[in-house]
């Protein structure tokens, strides 16, 4: 279990190219995540978004900035360094889940942990233990072929959660799902998070999944031009205040 501690990110700066013709992705940006908040970046398509989710994850290296966890500069570590802590301090949930079609849904959650070099019977006993507070029991031993698009999501979060990460980056995680399926996986996600402790950083370019988070960022050439905090995090609970 990794420890609670903020993320921060100070004037990142991402260019791509050579030979003096360059593309900026991000140009100076500034952001904190406080531990347990959750955070939606939006944006349109070539905002910075998704690059900016890369750099605070350690998946890319900032031209200029440096990003901060836990008192380490991930620019400083090695990259076997930041591949450890991408099994261990922060979890992910992708658009399409990602899950390898092979295995089971028990070993597709407890792959960060056997990855970590737990033992498989301990490591499918957490994820199963994963799977039943997310609504999966009684499906561990079924293969993602064999899911709904929604109960493939929530394998997907039990894996990113499975490994009690600081932070969970979700990258339009409900871009391939049909609107209420999307609003339970979200439901699930953002519970999930909060239950155990874990900020949230959601990219997407849809305002109805940005609802769900405490903090919306708003995103255009590389910066961060606006952003405003809600006092409470789901649709349910807008409503249920009005």
């Amino acid at each position: 279990m990794t420890t609670r501690t903020p993320l921060t990110a100070h004037h990142l700066v991402k260019t791509y190219g050579t030979d003096g013709v360059t593309t900026t992705a991000l140009a100076g940006v500034d952001l904190t995540i406080a531990p347990g908040e959750s955070v939606a970046v939006m944006g349109p398509s070539g905002s910075g978004k998704t690059t900016l989710l890369h750099c605070l994850a350690g998946v890319l290296t900032p031209t200029q900035g440096e990003v901060l966890w836990a008192g380490q500069n991930l620019a400083s570590l090695s990259d076997a360094a930041r591949t450890a802590l991408r099994r261990t301090d922060f979890g992910f949930v992708f658009q399409s889940g990602q899950l390898l079609p092979e295995l089971p849904a028990e070993e597709n959650a407890a792959l960060p942990l056997m990855l970590g070099g737990v033992p498989r019977a301990s490591a499918v006993q957490t994820a199963q233990r994963w799977l039943e507070f997310l609504g999966l029991a009684g499906m561990a031993n079924r293969r993602p072929g064999e899911l709904s698009g929604g109960q493939a999501q929530r394998v997907a979060i039990a894996r990113a959660l499975v490994g009690s990460p600081g932070v969970v980056f979700a990258d339009e995680p409900t871009g391939a799902l049909d609107q209420q399926t999307g609003a339970e996986v979200l439901r699930v996600l953002t519970d999930a998070t909060r239950a155990t402790g874990a900020a949230l950083v959601i990219v997407t370019h849809d305002p109805q999944v940005a609802r769900w988070c405490e903090r919306t960022v708003q995103m255009q050439d590389g910066r961060i031009v606006t952003e405003h905090r809600r006092e409470t995090s789901s649709p349910d609970d807008v409503r249920a205040t009005r």
